[in-house]
């Protein structure tokens, strides 16, 4: 009977060569204190290079994939107790319930507005890309159309049942509001008895001290997780399966990229009135890893590490939109997407779209994308809802599987980024937002480099 340390060994060996040889060289950078940032950004070519080569000449990079799935696990390891030290943290420091509510306010509407710009961008860029042109491609047999949950179901998904439970199964929009429940509270009888929410309160703020440690060693490690992540994306797809969509890939990312740079630069610049490059600069951490592991829920300890450290936003506005921004603010899931499938789907199936049909896209994808927080897979479910709206073909996102991963990068990058961008401009309107702190020049305060 075979050892499986040796067997995995005698098919991984190139890999674990490679990976050993890549980790070696991105830790002597950090020793060296090359900046965080420059380093992300080598994992990934390296991650990306070494991915193409393992595809091109058949290695098995199972081991790569392990270690990036270590980086991710810890990542999440981190994400409910920080949400909800944070969020208690921060409504007990907003006393005025007004104030509160003020808050909660402007970060939904710009969840939401911004959201319905990037579906905007994503339809006119459809339209003059036309992906869907030349097309003739069956339905892959894998595609599953995913149920669309009524809208009871998705206002009984985010009720809490169970908190130990929510905790447990990782549900975070539950746990969310759990936590500010528990915070209300404490304010209410705060208000009355101090004495008694203080011992509370102390361990809250000593705990989220401890947490924002934990966070930072393992922060260290994304690099490493970044090089791993993007190998084996590399790897498993290779360049081949992605050719025949090309043109959806490219027009995703030149949505994406115009978002970017016209939306967040233009509220940055124009709204919050900074540099827009410093801005983009600092926020790098966050763009990265949530380009790496597709995931907003991942990425929300390293985006509150970057609000606060890097961007010189109060730990109170950045610990209440933070979190709520990883479960409701779909800017590339829910608004550049579903605009470009539904306009790629309609090609393909030869269904003409008239300028109602158009505004209709734009519509439904800034209500689906804030009704499907807290659901799994909210870029499928937010598509599936637009091109049923549309009475467009549901199995069209079936041609859209081979590239998912892919595109998904750059969603979960624009979704991370559109919650840093809000935070910048509410803190900037309620006075919170340290303008010398994010226009100094020096790397951070997150101490990301090894001791």
């Amino acid at each position: 009977m075979k050892n499986n340390l040796i067997t995995a060994i005698q098919s991984n060996w190139v890999s674990l060569l490679v990976s050993v040889v890549i980790i070696g060289i991105l830790y002597f950078l950090a020793k060296k204190r090359v900046g965080f940032g420059t380093r992300v950004l080598l994992a990934l070519g390296l991650g990306l290079a070494a991915g193409i080569f393992f595809n091109t000449f058949k290695f098995d990079a199972t081991s790569v994939g392990t270690i990036g799935t270590i980086y991710v696990d810890l990542v999440k390891m981190l994400v409910i107790p920080l949400v909800v030290v944070l969020v208690i943290n921060s409504i007990t420091s907003i006393s005025n319930m007004g104030h509160l509510r003020k808050i909660g306010i402007k970060t939904i509407s710009l969840f939401f507005i911004t959201t319905g710009i990037a579906a905007l961008i994503g339809l006119l860029v459809a339209l003059a890309f036309d992906p869907g042109a030349g097309i003739q491609q069956a339905v892959p047999t894998t595609f599953k159309p995913r149920d669309i949950p009524t809208f009871s179901q998705v206002i009984l998904d985010l009720v809490p049942t169970n908190p130990v439970s929510d905790m447990a199964g990782g549900k975070v929009v539950p746990v969310l509001i759990f936590a500010i429940f528990v915070a209300i509270a404490m304010v209410h009888v705060g208000s009355k008895k101090p004495e008694l929410v203080q011992p509370v309160k102390q361990f809250i703020e000593s705990f989220a001290q401890i947490m924002h440690q934990v966070t930072k060693y393992i922060i260290r490690l994304t690099p490493y997780g970044v090089y791993a992540l993007i190998g084996t994306m590399a790897a498993k797809y290779g360049l081949e399966t992605l050719a025949p969509l090309v043109k959806v890939i490219l027009a995703t990312y030149v949505a994406l990229i115009i978002h970017f740079v016209l939306t967040f630069g233009g509220l940055i610049t124009f709204v919050a009135k900074v540099n827009p490059f410093r801005f983009f600069r600092k926020a790098y951490p966050t763009i990265a890893v949530a380009f790496t592991t597709r995931s907003s829920y991942v990425t929300l300890p390293v985006n509150l590490e970057v609000i606060t450290k890097r961007l010189g936003v109060s730990s109170r506005i950045a610990s209440f939109v933070a979190p709520l921004g990883a479960t409701m603010n779909m800017n590339g899931c829910g608004g550049v997407w579903p605009a470009i499938v539904a306009i790629f789907v309609a090609r393909v199936y030869n269904v003409p779209l008239s300028i109602s049909e158009y505004i209709l896209i734009v519509v439904v994808s800034m209500i689906s994308s804030i009704g499907v927080a807290g659901v799994p897979g909210p870029a499928a479910i937010s598509t599936t809802v637009v091109l049923t709206a549309l009475g467009l073909p549901v199995e069209g996102l079936g041609l859209v599987l081979a590239i998912d991963a892919v595109v998904d990068m750059g969603r979960t990058a624009t979704n991370a980024t559109g919650t840093t961008v809000c935070s910048v401009l509410i803190a900037n309107s309620e006075g919170e937002f340290d303008r010398d702190a994010f226009n100094k020049d020096e790397e951070d305060q997150m101490e990301l480099n090894p001791v």
